[in-house]
C-alpha cells in the first residue's frame, strides 16, 4: 500500500495488526502460489470490514478478487453481520477495487469506525 498511497492515507494493516482475536485472515493461493487475500475484522456483532484485500500482480484478471470478495461476504453474513464496510483508494490505481466492488452492491459512505475524511480514500458499505 505504501507504493500506491501518501503515507498519511494508508491504512493496511501489518502482519502483527492481522493476528487480533477481532481478524480472520484468508489466503488464495494455486499450489505454493499466494494468488490473493483478504482479512475481515469485526467490529461489532452487527458491523464488519474488509481489509488487506490484494491480488498478486501475477494473478490479476484470473478473477481472485471476485472469488476473495465472495468468499468474505459469505463468511460475514454466516457470522451474523448485518453491515459490511471497507475503505479503499480514491487514486485511478484502485478504479478496478471500487468497480469490483460496485458489482457487489456496495455503495460508497462516509468514514466509519475511527476514520476520518480523507481526499485518498473511499469508504464503501454493503447491507448484509
Amino acid at each position: 500500500m505504501y507504493a500506491t498511497s501518501p503515507p498519511e492515507s494508508v491504512h493496511a494493516l501489518d502482519p502483527d495488526a492481522l493476528t487480533a482475536p477481532s481478524i480472520t485472515f484468508w489466503t488464495a493461493r494455486d499450489g505454493d502460489t499466494l494468488l490473493g487475500c483478504v482479512a475481515l475484522k469485526a467490529i461489532s456483532g452487527e458491523h464488519a470490514e474488509i481489509k488487506s484485500m490484494r491480488t498478486a500482480t501475477a494473478a490479476r484478471r484470473r478473477g481472485v478478487a471476485g472469488l476473495l470478495l465472495d468468499h468474505v461476504l459469505a463468511e460475514a453474513r454466516e457470522r451474523g453481520h448485518a453491515r459490511i464496510s471497507l475503505e479503499t483508494g480514491a487514486e485511478d490505481y484502485f478504479v478496478a477495487a471500487r468497480t469490483l466492488y460496485a458489482t457487489r452492491g456496495f455503495r460508497e459512505c462516509g468514514p466509519f469506525e475511527g476514520y476520518a475524511p480523507d481526499p485518498n480514500s473511499v469508504f464503501m458499505t454493503l447491507a448484509l
